[in-house]
């Protein structure tokens, strides 16, 4: 099913480009948009740089229950308008690398490991359902080539992300099992989780920063955003399971 009418999205790890980016897309398309950061007046600068509406809020994502009551809030300020969640675009980041094997750190590992998969994990569990019962429910995380291709340095990196992307399918299935995969009395697929490749994201600051560099196969963020504004004019049977590249095409 694909749609055309406002949704409500939250937006997770708001405080960053991309976050800011996708979230403020998201509301020129129409939406009613949170975005979530760790740091309170981070994530109120930022809503403010998405755009008037964009609504911020401040939560620790991988703790669980401050998860369970960012839903409760989300839930009560929609509760007026009788609506519900229906999208989560999660943002949430961060990169550890090493020489090498020998020298992969634990503290790195904690980091990308409390970043990458125990904030999706969380966020995953307690906005299913609702993503689940929507018409046009949509999760999508942001992954990286390296997941596929892990190199030595980047092992930490990549095993974290590929275990979110793991995750991020097994929601997917749990989404077609429950609709179009149901064995009795099946439903159209309403609902999808997908993953977003990236080789790595670029913003307008960067570019500004460094600008003889041409990031060669970077993603911009505001491609990013525009995929997010995306997943919810696109079926769901396009999309629930995937793994869609942006950017150019990795070498073999």
């Amino acid at each position: 099913m694909s749609t055309e009418r406002p949704r409500n999205v939250v937006v997770t790890g708001g405080s960053g480009p991309s976050g800011i980016a996708a979230a403020r897309a998201l509301r020129r398309a129409g939406h009613t948009v949170f975005t979530v950061g760790s740091d309170g007046p981070r994530i109120k600068a930022a809503a403010a740089e998405a755009g008037s509406g964009v609504t911020p809020l401040v939560c620790d994502l991988a703790d669980l229950a401050a998860v369970r009551s960012l839903h409760t809030t989300v839930q009560a300020r929609l509760a007026e308008t009788g609506g519900s969640v229906d999208g989560v675009i999660h943002l949430v980041g961060g990169w550890r690398g090493a020489k090498g094997i020998t020298d992969q750190s634990d503290e790195d590992w904690e980091f990308l490991e409390r970043g990458a998969i125990t904030t999706l994990r969380n966020v995953t569990r307690v906005f299913y359902d609702a993503l689940a019962a929507s018409d046009a429910g949509r999760f999508a995380m942001v992954s990286s080539t390296a997941a596929a291709r892990p190199t030595a340095g980047g092992a930490s990196y990549a095993a974290a992300k590929a275990a979110a992307e793991a995750w991020t399918l097994a929601v997917a299935d749990g989404f077609h099992r429950g609709q179009a995969g149901r064995k009795e009395d099946p439903t159209e697929q309403r609902s999808a989780a997908v993953v977003f490749v990236v080789k790595a994201l670029a913003d307008a600051a960067m570019r500004a920063k460094s600008p003889d560099r041409s990031f060669p196969g970077f993603t911009d963020v505001e491609d990013l955003a525009a995929a997010a504004v995306g997943l919810f004019t696109s079926p769901a049977t396009d999309l629930n399971g995937r793994r869609l590249l942006l950017g150019p095409e990795p070498r073999h």
